[in-house]
């Protein structure tokens, strides 16, 4: 059976499956928090916000592709290259639940935030100063592991300065600036590479230390409440948050993971995918291809994102997420029916609708489904873990089918994943948005 705190699922399903401890929400400090509940967040720290998931963006960005290119210039191995980056993706994967768990037992999560910043740019220094494998592998490592902590920590702030009532419209916000981050550091990025060398990349990477820290310092510590910025802890006179292991007999969140994990399972293959067809098909034109083909959805989001966070105050959670599962088959489809490379790009709209209402109302769902228990972080966590599992599988997946019976046949698979994930996510989720925050 639940604890006694789930048992209002029954009672309220309208407010989509929210732990709760009584029949009103805690949202408030205890008695040693200068908070102050009434008052709304500075424009000061709400820019400050701004600018750090901008630049944290751009900070991360340095470390995707140019991390192969800038070892294989070192002259390493595919190997060698492989092997650093299965271990960093393993630690990126299973430190998802510790990293969340860890960011609801701090007591600032702006602290947190900027010794995960100052980690990565130590990673990025040490890929650039000694490219030698005890010390790229530790860098890696280091970088995976400070990444799981800083992505809930920018959620958990944005929560406890907003609240839940306004916490859409600012993770729209979050996705809008991140989202210009890495389309501007990608093209600054690519250009250091190409007119200085592919160390100049993490050079670059390390000095953006300083941007990062000086937006986050303008993140006001007192405006940001650290119980709302773990989802609020249940009425309880010890304020401890509910046991970690009642999260994993929530069927609502359990249930979201699955579908945004089957997600993934169809998602995470189609762009690599179709870059190899765009190769074998005009590979004069593949690279400028394949780099609008990651430009286009950018936009996208940055466009839309916002929209997205401000409607699901207004529509609820439910129907944009629909909307972001429902693109996926759709554009899994053209890509297995459309020759036309132009034209393949233009589907990659497809692709931005889907990353921004996954991108927010993911996060959101979340805080929903776990508002009164002091585990939105650790959630979280679960949520991305699971999402990476299906990730991982999805190369392995396509490539076998694409081998064995042809690229067409393996996007029409990855399209048939992802309309089961859409069926899964219509019949099984609920609204989640309270009518208090409506």
């Amino acid at each position: 059976m639940f604890p006694r705190f789930t048992q209002r699922v029954n009672e309220k399903p309208e407010d989509g499956g929210r732990f709760e401890s009584s029949g009103h929400r805690n949202e408030t400090p205890g008695p040693h928090e200068p908070f102050n509940p009434s008052a709304a967040p500075s424009r000061r720290s709400l820019r400050g916000l701004d600018w750090f998931v901008f630049f944290i963006a751009d900070v991360q960005t340095g470390f995707g592709p140019f991390v192969a290119v800038y070892l294989t210039t070192q002259k390493w191995t595919q190997i060698d290259i492989g092997l650093v980056l299965s271990v960093a993706g393993l630690v990126a994967l299973f430190g998802q639940v510790p990293g969340g768990a860890l960011v609801d037992a701090a007591r600032s999560e702006r602290r947190v935030a900027g010794i995960a910043i100052v980690a990565i740019s130590i990673a990025a220094l040490t890929y650039a100063a000694w490219p030698i494998f005890p010390a790229i592998l530790s860098a890696a490592v280091l970088h995976a592991g400070a990444s799981t902590v800083l992505g809930p920590a920018i959620i958990a702030i944005s929560l406890g300065l907003v609240g839940h009532a306004a916490i859409g419209d600012r993770l729209g916000r979050n996705a809008r600036f991140a989202s210009i981050g890495n389309g501007i550091a990608a093209a600054a990025m690519g250009a250091c590479g190409y007119f200085f060398s592919a160390r100049a990349v993490f050079i670059v990477t390390a000095v953006l230390l300083v941007p990062t820290l000086l937006a986050l310092r303008q993140i006001s510590d007192s405006e940001i409440n650290p119980e709302r910025a773990h989802g609020g802890t249940p009425k309880r006179t010890n304020k401890t948050a509910v046991p970690f292991r009642d999260l994993l007999r929530q069927r609502m969140l359990l249930t979201l993971a699955c579908c945004v994990a089957l997600f993934h399972l169809a998602n995470a293959s189609m762009l690599p995918l179709m870059g190899t067809v765009l190769t074998a098909r005009s590979s004069q034109w593949a690279t400028a291809l394949i780099a609008a083909c990651i430009v286009v959805p950018q936009l996208v989001v940055a466009a839309i994102a916002p929209w997205v966070g401000h409607q699901s105050q207004i529509w609820g959670r439910r129907p944009l997420l629909i909307m972001g599962f429902a693109a996926l088959p759709i554009r899994g489809l053209l890509f297995a029916t459309v020759t036309n490379p132009y034209a393949l790009v233009a589907v990659q709209v497809l692709d931005g609708i889907s990353a921004a209402a996954l991108g927010v109302m993911v996060p959101l769902i979340v805080a929903d489904i776990t508002r009164g228990t002091g585990r939105f972080n650790s959630a979280q966590g679960i949520v991305g873990m699971v999402m990476g599992v299906g990730a991982s599988f999805s190369q392995t997946l396509a490539g076998y089918v694409a081998y064995h019976y042809g690229h067409r046949a393996a996007f029409l698979g990855l399209a048939a994943i992802a309309t089961v994930a859409l069926i899964a996510t219509v019949a099984l989720l609920s609204e989640t948005r309270s009518r208090d925050d409506a």
